[in-house]
C-alpha cells in the first residue's frame, strides 16, 4: 500500500497530483480488498457469565511443590515439566535473527568492571538452573544478560537500562535464583505441608527471599510465569499478588510458602500492612522492574514504605533497578538505596528502539481510520496482532467493529474486570483470538513472543507518553531476535509527535514518508542520522570524574560488535510480512513457553 490513506490537506510536500480523499490507486474502492488474504479463524464470543467456580486466576499457576528430604534439589516431575516448558520440539525462545542482537553497543559504569559472559554454560550456573535455562529455550545471552548475570552473581547492586524486548526479566531471575540454589532449606521460612487445610494457613507467615515489584497486573503474571520455570526443581516457591484478583486466594497462596514474590505496588502495600501474614525480614533481593514507569512522584510515599518499611535488614538486601529510561526519580532511588559500588549497565541509546522492527507510518484522515484498519487487516497474513488505541471507548468500539467483520479479536483496558483482562490475555497468548485491541496498559513489558504486527490505530498523545510510549508499543513485536512490523496511522492531530517520530524512523533506518520529510533536521542525511542520549537523564551522574554514562560503548574490548542493531532487512516492504524467517516456524506458535495454550500449536 502507499504511505497515506487520504492525503494530508495543504501539505506542501504532499503529492499535488493526488486527490484530497486518497493517495494513489491502491486506495480506490474498486481495488480495496473484499476480505482477508488468508483465514484468520472465527471470532470468539466472550463469556460474560460472572462466576468464579473453577476459575483459573493468573496467581494460581502450577508450581513445583516439594515436601521430601532428598538433598537440596528436587527430582524431575515430567508432567509439570511439560506444562511449564512445553514439548521439547517446541522449546524455542529467541528468533532466527537473535545473533544480530550482539551487535548493539553496551556501556557499563561503576567502581568495578564486569567481564561479560557469552554462553550460559560459561556463566557458572548450577546444573539444574542451566537445564532450566535450556528448557526455557534460551540459547545465547542477550547483551543485558551478558552483563547482569555476572554482576548479580558477584553480589553487586545494579541499575540496568535496556531497550524493550531485550530479555531483562531473565537477566535478573536467572542469577538471583541461581545464587539461592542449594540453599533453600537453610534460608526459607517455615511452611505448611501440602495437606494443611486452608483454614490453618493463617498460622504461617510469608517471608520471601526475593521481591520483584512491577507496575502492571499482566506484567506481574508474566514475570511469575517466568519465575515458575526458573524455580523448577530449586525448592524455591514463587507467588504473585496483584490488584483486581481475589485477595483471600492470594493470601492463601503466599501462606503455603513464598520465597519469590512478584507484586504490583498497591496490592503489596495492602499485604505488607498484614504483619501477621507477611514480612520482609528474610529479604535478600529486591528488584524494581520498569522502574521509570513506577518511580513517579505520585508513588513516592508508597515506595518509601516498600523500600524501607518492610522489616528488611539494611545492608543485607541487594537492590536492582531495571528500566528503559533513566529519569530523575530512578537516579534519586539509586543514590539513596543502592550501594556506593553499584554497577550501571546500559544497552543501546536510552529510550531507543531497534531496527528488527519494520516501521510504516501511514497518513489517514480521522474519519477514514476504520476503513484503513480493515483494509490493513485484510492485507496481512494471519498472525498475532496488537492494535493500540488511546481510549477505553475506542478499544470497545474497534473490538466490536472487527468482531462484526468476522475477525477473531478481544480487547483489554483498565475498566475491564481482572477476570476479563486475564481471559483476554490468555486467549491472545493461545491464539484463540489472535487480534488484541488495547490501550496503553499492555504497552509496557508484556512479552508474547510471536506478536508479528503492532498497529497504532491512535498514535500516543505527545502530552501522555509521547515518543516513549510509541517505542514501548512497537516493542511488543520484534522481541529477542524475531522481526516484526509496526504500522501507525498518522492524522493531523499527531503533528506534536511528528518531529520525534521522524527522528526515530531515521535512527532505525526506516523510510520517512513524504508528509514527514519537512521534520527532518536541516542539513542532516537521514541515512547517517544518530540520536544522542538525553543528557537530562544522566546529568546527575556526571559530578564524579569517570562516572557518567559512556555514549560509544566500553573502550576495553568488552563490547561485542558494532554499536547499532542489525537490520532484519529492507524495511520498505509496506504492509507485507516481516523478512523471511522472522517468525517461528509454527506460525501462531506460543514460543514453546506458554502454559496457557488451549489449542494446538498451529496457533
Amino acid at each position: 500500500m502507499s504511505d497515506s490513506w487520504g492525503a494530508p490537506e495543504e501539505n506542501p510536500v504532499a503529492n499535488p497530483a493526488a486527490p484530497s480523499h486518497a493517495a494513489g490507486p491502491s486506495t480506490t474502492a474498486a481495488q480495496r480488498p473484499e476480505g482477508p488474504v488468508a483465514d484468520w479463524g472465527q471470532p470468539v464470543a466472550f463469556d460474560y457469565t460472572e462466576t468464579d467456580v473453577d476459575r483459573q486466576w493468573g496467581s494460581n499457576g502450577a508450581i513445583y511443590e516439594w515436601d521430601g528430604e532428598e538433598g537440596d534439589v528436587a527430582p524431575v516431575n515430567p508432567e509439570l515439566e511439560l506444562q511449564l516448558f512445553g514439548s521439547p520440539d517446541k522449546r524455542h525462545c529467541a528468533g532466527v535473527d537473535f545473533s544480530k542482537i550482539a551487535e548493539i553497543s553496551v556501556s557499563q559504569e561503576g567502581e568495578h568492571r564486569i567481564v561479560p559472559i557469552f554462553k550460559f554454560k560459561d556463566a557458572g550456573l548450577h546444573p539444574i538452573m542451566l537445564k532450566n535455562v535450556e528448557m526455557a529455550g534460551y540459547q545465547t545471552p542477550t547483551p543485558i544478560q551478558k552483563y547482569c548475570i555476572p554482576a548479580i552473581k558477584m553480589g553487586y547492586d545494579l541499575i540496568a537500562i535496556a531497550q524493550t524486548g531485550s530479555g531483562k526479566t531473565a537477566a535478573y531471575l536467572i542469577p538471583i535464583l541461581n545464587e539461592l540454589m542449594g540453599k533453600a532449606k537453610k534460608l526459607v521460612a517455615r511452611r505448611p505441608v501440602s495437606e494443611v487445610p486452608r483454614s490453618n494457613l493463617a498460622n504461617f507467615r510469608a517471608e520471601p527471599l526475593v521481591l520483584i515489584v512491577c507496575p502492571a497486573r499482566e506484567l506481574a503474571i508474566q514475570i511469575f510465569d517466568e519465575a515458575r520455570r526458573f524455580c523448577y526443581r530449586t525448592l524455591l516457591r514463587p507467588c504473585v499478588v496483584y490488584g483486581g484478583g481475589p485477595i483471600q486466594e492470594q493470601l492463601q497462596q503466599i501462606g503455603r510458602g513464598c520465597d519469590v514474590l512478584v507484586a504490583t505496588p498497591g496490592r503489596l502495600i495492602d499485604i505488607m500492612q498484614r504483619s501477621h501474614l507477611f514480612t520482609l525480614r528474610r529479604l535478600r533481593y529486591m528488584v524494581i522492574d520498569e522502574a521509570d514507569e513506577m518511580l513517579d512522584a505520585d508513588w513516592h510515599e508508597e515506595f518509601e514504605q516498600i523500600l524501607v518499611g518492610g522489616e528488611q535488614e539494611q545492608g543485607n538486601v541487594k537492590y536492582m533497578l531495571f528500566s528503559a529510561t533513566f529519569p530523575g526519580a530512578v537516579r534519586a532511588v539509586a543514590r539513596e538505596y543502592l550501594a556506593m559500588n553499584h554497577i550501571r549497565v546500559r544497552v543501546g541509546r536510552i529510550g531507543s528502539t531497534h531496527a528488527n522492527i519494520s516501521q510504516d507510518v501511514i497518513f489517514v484522515k480521522q474519519e477514514l481510520k476504520r476503513e484503513a484498519l480493515i483494509d490493513l487487516m485484510y492485507s496481512l497474513d494471519p498472525a498475532r496482532t496488537i492494535i493500540f488505541v488511546n481510549s477505553k471507548r475506542t478499544a470497545d468500539e474497534i473490538d466490536d467493529y472487527l468482531f462484526h467483520k468476522g475477525m477473531p479479536c478481544t480487547s483489554m483496558h483498565s475498566d475491564r474486570t481482572q477476570r476479563e483482562r486475564e481471559d483476554a490475555m490468555r486467549a491472545f497468548r493461545s491464539g484463540r483470538t489472535p487480534i488484541l485491541v488495547a490501550t496503553g496498559i499492555t504497552s509496557r513489558g508484556i512479552d508474547v513472543r510471536n506478536v508479528r504486527y503492532v498497529v497504532n490505530y491512535d498514535l500516543p498523545n505527545a502530552d501522555h507518553g509521547g515518543i516513549q510510549e510509541y517505542v514501548h508499543r512497537i516493542g511488543r513485536t520484534g522481541r529477542i531476535g524475531y522481526t516484526g512490523s509496526a504500522t501507525s496511522f498518522y492524522t493531523e492531530r499527531d503533528e506534536p509527535l511528528a518531529e520525534d517520530l521522524t527522528k526515530i524512523l531515521m535512527e532505525t533506518r526506516q523510510p520517512v514518508p513524504d508528509f514527514l520529510q519537512q521534520y527532518i533536521p536541516e542539513g542532516v542525511d537521514p541515512k547517517e542520522f544518530k540520536m544522542e542520549d538525553d543528557t537530562s537523564d544522566i546529568e546527575d551522574q556526571a559530578g564524579d570524574a569517570g562516572d557518567a554514562w559512556q555514549t560509544n560503548g566500553p573502550q576495553d574490548g568488552q563490547n561485542a560488535g558494532a554499536n547499532s542493531w542489525a537490520s532484519g532487512g529492507d524495511a520498505g516492504d509496506g504492509w507485507g510480512a516481516p523478512n523471511a524467517g522472522g517468525t517461528a516456524e509454527d506460525g501462531w506458535g506460543s514460543g514453546g513457553n506458554s502454559n496457557n495454550v488451549d489449542q494446538d500449536d498451529n496457533w
